[in-house]
């Protein structure tokens, strides 16, 4: 079983030739809505490629009493996700407002809306044993994460904990405790280097985000993933063995929702029992042929889909 705890946001997409700089407009010709949230887009993605049929994946989420959040019930439904643990709550629904450019390259503003509404309480204990794995981002409160984290490794779950965005600690030992709560921590290149900072972990060279993920790895345990773009994605565990996982060589569309296909591909390799170099080929896969489509979710591969890519020379 998979437990997705986090966001589920309504995206709205603007296309552009560039993204804005700070006080300047630009004009994009039309606005598109796609079904988003960190949170949502993990869960989907895991339930697209895994087996075991509906139920397997199980989203914890809270969304309005609105047209957004009703239509994002449903899709989740539709896509096999078990929702028998969302809330519907007073405040309207999260939204994303996105631009993408003409190279596929994005930026989003993220309204959290009925997000913040979620609580650790809402994570029932019958979704949590040795045989799940709880997934968790950074756009609903960070307290009560860090609550559902704790209540999962009791239980002898697996933690998977994609920091993203950067969470808002400024102390060391507030990041130290956030790290020390995860399994496996999922990260960008950024990501990695701005958390190693905040952790107080030299990391040699300026960029070195290799670095960064190792000393992270190394000093609060968790195997720290860094996601790489076209580059793949690298792992590094406690003892220092690190892997690497390639990206498909592609013409991407759009990129948004890339990074949430490989955390929940991930999820579902390692639920399944993958080694994590395994889980992680499967995953960087995945998420190259999920920037071929717009749309967070829309390019998400299905099973057949993923292994037809692996089987390419």
């Amino acid at each position: 079983m998979i437990v997705v705890f986090g966001s589920i946001n309504m995206d709205l997409v603007a296309r552009v030739q560039r993204i804005a700089r700070p006080g300047e407009t630009v004009l994009s010709r039309r606005a598109d809505s796609f079904f988003g949230g960190k949170g949502a887009n993990q869960a989907v993605a895991a339930a697209r490629i895994g087996q075991g049929g509906p139920g397997r994946v199980a989203m914890v989420g809270a969304v309005g009493d609105d047209p957004f959040g009703a239509a994002c019930l449903k899709n989740l439904e539709d896509n096999g996700v078990d929702v028998q643990a969302m809330r519907i709550v007073a405040e309207p629904t999260g939204c994303a407002f996105i631009t993408v450019d003409d190279t596929g390259e994005n930026a989003i503003t993220v309204a959290s809306g009925a997000n913040m509404a979620l609580c650790s309480m809402d994570l029932p204990d019958s979704l949590l044993s040795k045989a799940s794995v709880l997934v968790l981002q950074m756009e609903v409160s960070l307290a009560y994460s860090l609550d559902a984290a704790a209540r999962a490794r009791r239980a002898g779950a697996r933690v998977i904990w994609n920091f993203a965005p950067v969470p808002p600690v400024k102390e060391r030992s507030g990041m130290a405790e956030l790290l020390q709560a995860a399994d496996v921590l999922v990260v960008n290149e950024h990501e990695a280097l701005a958390i190693a900072a905040v952790a107080g972990e030299a990391t040699g060279t300026g960029d070195d985000y290799l670095k960064a993920a190792t000393v992270l790895s190394r000093d609060f345990g968790p195997t720290c993933i860094v996601t790489a773009g076209a580059r793949g994605a690298y792992g590094v565990s406690c003892d220092g063995t690190r892997i690497h996982a390639a990206a498909c060589p592609i013409a991407p569309v759009d990129t948004t929702g890339a990074g949430d296909t490989f955390v929940g591909v991930l999820a579902s390799g390692l639920a399944e029992g993958l080694e994590m170099g395994s889980a992680m080929e499967k995953a960087c896969a995945a998420a190259s042929l999920s920037c071929l489509t717009p749309g967070a979710q829309a390019g998400m591969p299905n099973r057949d889909a993923l292994e037809r890519s692996l089987a390419q020379p």
